[in-house]
Formats: structure tokens, C-alpha cells, sequence
């Protein structure tokens, strides 16, 4: 299993193919352009599914959430399959707010994402 770190998130390869992206801090203006860029980086390394591990993020502003969204349609387009995991409440209610709880696929455990 690789496993390396950026200013503020931790990227894991549980298996070939598959890359965890787990950001260590609440997602907001600030950080939100530190993970476009990892998300941007792993997306061109060849992988087929892309999993963003909130467990770490207890607030995410708008900034957060846009940059996943972008990452949802780059994933669609490079046929990637993108699954968040391991929301807290408060960050699954900005989601369910947003409606954007049915546009991505977001399940309890990295496990469970790893093995979708």
C-alpha cells in the first residue's frame, strides 16, 4: 500500500487502481485549491476510482463543495468512478442542503468504498 502526504491531505493506493485522497482539515477558500490539485494530479495517474475520505473535515464552505463537484464531472468524463466516504453529520447536512447528496455516491466506510 503507498501511502504519501501533501501540505494537508494524505493519499493512500489501498489497491492498483484505487486512490484515497483524505483531506487532514476542514476544507475551505484556503485549502480548497490544495485539493483541486491532488484531486487534478491522481486523476491523470490512471486510476478507476478516486475516494475522498472526509472522516478529518468537520466544516466545508462552498469553495469545498465546488471543488467537488468539478471533480465529479472530470471523474465522468475520464470514466473514474469518484466515492465519498466517512461524512459527518454536519458536512452530510451542507450535501443534503445542496441536494448534491444524490449527484455523488457516498457511503459510511472507506472499506465500503474500496469495495464498490
Amino acid at each position: 500500500m503507498a501511502h504519501q502526504e501533501s501540505a494537508f491531505i494524505s493519499i493512500d493506493r489501498p489497491e492498483q487502481g484505487i486512490v484515497v485522497l483524505a483531506p487532514t482539515a476542514d476544507i475551505d477558500m484556503s485549502r480548497s485549491p490544495d485539493l483541486r490539485t491532488s484531486i487534478r494530479q491522481e486523476m491523470g495517474s490512471g486510476i478507476h476510482k478516486m475516494i475522498v475520505d472526509l472522516e478529518e473535515v468537520h466544516y466545508m464552505d462552498s469553495s469545498g463543495l465546488a471543488t467537488l463537484v468539478e471533480a465529479m464531472r472530470n471523474a465522468s468524463k475520464s470514466d473514474t468512478k469518484l466515492v465519498i466516504c466517512n461524512m459527518n453529520q454536519k458536512v452530510s447536512a451542507i450535501f443534503e442542503i445542496a441536494r448534491l447528496d444524490t449527484f455523488f455516491s457516498i457511503v459510511v466506510s472507506r472499506d465500503e468504498a474500496i469495495s464498490l
